[in-house]
């Protein structure tokens, strides 16, 4: 598996209904590519918003990386909704769970 974490500050026009608008269409492509697994977001208390994202493979999320759509929405970005962003790529090596069964309580 392979994570994406983005980080970023928006500017006052990233806090809007056009980047509103453009995360719900980015969203709703995400989703239907080929080897998606999941994505949350985050915020935190200074503003920075925070997306997790996992995908089947490399492949895969090199796929979205270099959607036509995507790429319009990240020069978009770029210029208009992000005073900065940090984008970390990482490979899983390493995963445990645990659940507690509600019917044992």
């Amino acid at each position: 598996m392979i994570v994406a974490v983005f980080r970023a500050h928006r500017t006052e026009i990233g806090l809007g209904e056009e980047y509103l608008a453009a995360l719900q269409r980015m969203e709703a492509l995400a989703t239907q590519m080929p080897g998606y697994v999941s994505h949350k977001g985050y915020v935190a208390a200074d503003g920075e918003r925070l997306t997790y994202f996992e995908w089947e493979t490399a492949e895969a999320l090199r796929a979205w990386a270099t959607h036509p759509e995507h790429l319009l929405t990240k020069q978009l970005g770029r210029e208009r909704f992000y005073k900065d962003y940090h984008l970390q790529v990482c490979e899983v090596v390493r995963e445990s769970r645990f659940r507690r069964d509600p019917d044992a309580e």
